[in-house]
């Protein structure tokens, strides 16, 4: 048996890889069925897939920390680091944000020093994590996820035995708190559901239970409102007894559900990089602009959330605060709230477009280039390459019934298919042009027809990108062995078709850009493209790349290829130093 098939005894890393793993299918499963659930705090029919891209993004993290640690493993520190700073920066929505709360609050506790990850760590883990949740609500109503989370870190703490019992534990105290919730929460009794954010936390811990036993959960976890809504139930385990603390229904606190009137009109989400102390004014004063007010994180990186009638003034609280960045501004409009209000055409709502375009693009400038071509893009950061639910998110945008869809990066082949695959399910026609490269994307957009029969569309843009040969230049961040020799910590590394083809020493301060080391690992990549043949090159150049460099590339074309055209293009901020391409 592989270490990754074993049934861990304790949480470590290769538990915490499989947990983040089977969560993930388990909210893949359930995501439409909490989407049609979701009420509180505003009925917008997103909580589900919230939660799925919130973990979807924990589990990227945690993935990248096993990739950056071959052949080796991370320790169960590390990767419970990543599982929390994953969910942390990729949270989306109120749910997906108490989400990466719970995880940091155990995160906490299995990464301090000494902790063993066996059961007693766990059930201190489970109870931090509902704690932490708590604090960082501001005005915390029973009968939502929060009361199921400490219904089950209640029932954790009184159990008995190892770290599969103490999951078996959480989980059925989890369940029977979730079937409460309608009772405590009157907007949930009268939509006749349980709580959406409290489902999800259940199908989240169920997948602990599997990654410690082997198996999932069998019997049904209730979403409909039973006739006693504190009523208890079996667990899915014969034997087990169940120690949780359900909190005593309230009354008519919760705020109006989205599209009653009173009901703030926006929702904003962004991340920020900010001290303390900073923050502690800043939760004062988005309270005071509106509710469902979350702000996680710690350690200078936070996450905030808050439904607001003046978005504006949110996001300048968050300038007031420190730098706010990745915000997203939410309107809560009437209908299906995955439909943009207006298309750049002026179309309304209902009206969808007969073909889209949708891109990852890596830089600002590219963006903007992008979508003056009509795609609706995605913005790929360095280090941050975004889930499947964006590109899911996207197609939506974009709002038409067939969409061509370019991932524009080798690494995003699969991620890609998985939305495509997803948004099929809704009916769009969607095609799939595996770009790996943003300059593919360029010559793919280029002889793009909207007119002609989408199949034909299809073939002559997978025809003009598969004929694009693409490079690109970086700097080489540590030694490393490659395909073209050793390189060092600083040099310049020409990718051709995504292997290194040419290492070029940045000089004697391997930690500055030197102008001839770029511009003669460019001219080098060129020269080898171009010796296949070649009517155009395309640059991209990015913010870090001096102006002398791309300027030198164009006259060295121009000089040493006479009949070859080029066009340059400004990347912007997040792009890479140079990308080429040779059609």
């Amino acid at each position: 048996m592989t270490e990754e098939a074993r049934v861990p005894q304790t949480l470590d890393a290769v538990a915490v890889r499989a947990w983040c793993g089977l969560a993930l299918e388990a909210l893949g499963r359930a995501r439409e069925e909490i989407d049609a659930i979701n009420v509180y705090p505003v009925a917008d029919g997103d909580t589900g897939t919230n939660l799925y891209l919130t973990l979807e993004s924990a589990v990227q993290a945690v993935e990248a920390a096993f990739a950056g640690h071959e052949p080796e493993r991370p320790t169960a520190a590390e990767a419970v680091r990543a599982m929390a700073h994953g969910a942390l920066i990729g949270a989306r929505g109120n749910s997906g944000t108490i989400l990466a709360q719970l995880l940091r609050g155990m995160a906490q506790v299995l990464s301090a020093e000494g902790a063993a990850g066996d059961a007693t760590t766990l059930r201190h883990a489970l109870r931090q994590a509902a704690e932490s949740a708590y604090e960082a609500v501001a005005h915390p109503v029973e009968g939502t996820v929060l009361s199921v989370a400490t219904a089950a870190g209640d029932a954790a703490a009184s159990a008995d035995g190892d770290c599969a019992a103490v999951s078996r534990a959480a989980y059925a105290g989890a369940r029977v708190a979730l079937e409460a919730t309608p009772g405590q929460l009157a907007v949930l009794g009268r939509a006749g559901v349980v709580d959406a954010g409290g489902r999800g936390l259940v199908a989240v811990l169920g997948a602990l239970v599997e990654t410690f036993t082997g198996e999932r959960p069998t019997a049904g976890v209730p979403v409909r409102a039973r006739g006693a809504f504190a009523g208890a139930f079996a667990g899915d385990f014969a034997g087990d007894e169940v120690h949780a603390r359900v909190p005593e229904p309230c009354g008519e606190t919760a705020p109006a559900a989205g599209g009653a009137a009173g009901a703030p009109a926006y929702e904003v989400i962004y991340l920020l990089e900010a001290a303390d102390r900073a923050v502690d004014r800043l939760r004062t004063r988005l309270d005071a602009l509106g509710d469902s007010l979350v702000v996680v994180g710690g350690d200078g990186l936070w996450n905030v959330h808050v439904h607001v009638d003046d978005a504006g003034a949110a996001v300048e609280a968050g300038v007031e605060a420190g730098r706010p960045y990745r915000i997203r501004i939410t309107h809560f409009g009437v209908g299906d709230v995955h439909t943009a209000p207006l298309g750049g055409d002026g179309r309304p709502p209902g009206e969808r477009a007969q073909r889209g375009i949708v891109a990852v693009v890596p830089g600002e400038g590219l963006a903007a280039l992008y979508a003056e071509a009509g795609a609706t893009t995605v913005l790929a950061r360095p280090g941050e390459p975004p889930a499947s639910g964006e590109l899911v998110q996207a197609v939506r945008r974009a709002h038409a019934r067939e969409v061509v869809l370019l991932p524009n990066d080798a690494d995003l082949r699969h991620t890609a298919a998985a939305a495509a695959e997803q948004t099929r399910t809704e009916g769009v026609r969607v095609a799939l042009i595996p770009t790996r490269s943003a300059v593919q994307g360029i010559a793919a957009l280029a002889v793009h027809q909207p007119d002609r029969r989408f199949d034909e569309d299809v073939v002559a843009m997978t025809s003009a990108a598969g004929a694009t040969r693409y490079a690109e230049l970086a700097l080489a961040e540590r030694q490393s062995w490659t395909s073209a020799g050793v390189c060092q910590a600083g040099d310049v590394l020409g990718l051709i078709d995504g292997d290194v083809a040419v290492i070029g020493t940045s000089g004697e301060d391997r930690g500055t850009l030197a102008d001839a080391a770029l511009t003669e690992t460019a001219v080098t990549v060129l020269d080898r493209m171009l010796a296949a043949g070649g009517e155009m090159v395309t640059l991209v150049v990015g913010d870090d790349l001096p102006d002398t460099v791309a300027h030198r590339l164009e006259r060295h074309v121009r000089d040493a290829h006479l009949a070859v055209d080029t066009v340059v293009y400004r990347g912007g901020r997040h792009a890479a130093l140079l990308l080429i391409g040779v059609e």
